[in-house]
């Protein structure tokens, strides 16, 4: 896994209960999948200049241990299934000062084409780098 993600837990990140709330979770496994894409070649610049995009598909998202304000965390992300047009990955927030694991998020993205609105095949060096950096399903 390789870390896409590292901050902390604001006051105002907090619910009625003194736990972050599911929002904040999603907000910083989504900032740790921009991280991650762009590890394996799908970069802003590759989006912008080929008019290509990403969706979610499916989400799954797991919480085991509460966190609070002022606690440090780290996501470590990777690859675990690139095909054709679809992309399968997992996040895993982790307390930086214990490093236990307090929450967890599988995804399925596609690949878009902006300009028809439909799913598109990855690049071949997207596909490679992905190789490369992580061991993958089949």
């Amino acid at each position: 896994m390789i870390e896409t993600y590292r901050g902390i837990v604001y006051p105002h990140q907090l619910d009625h209960m003194d736990h972050m709330n599911v929002q904040w979770y999603t907000s910083k496994f989504d900032e740790a999948t921009w991280h991650l894409m762009s590890a394996i070649g799908v970069t802003q610049d590759y989006l912008r200049k080929h008019n290509k995009g990403l969706a979610a598909l499916e989400q799954k998202t797991l919480y085991k241990i509460e966190v609070r304000a002022g606690e440090l965390l780290v996501v470590r992300s990777r690859v675990n299934q690139i095909r054709n047009k679809i992309v399968r990955f997992e996040h895993r927030m982790f307390n930086t000062e214990s490093n236990e694991e307090v929450a967890n998020m599988e995804l399925v993205g596609v690949h878009m084409d902006r300009d028809v609105r439909k799913s598109s095949p990855f690049p071949d060096q997207v596909i490679r780098k992905c190789s490369a950096l992580f061991q993958l399903a089949s």
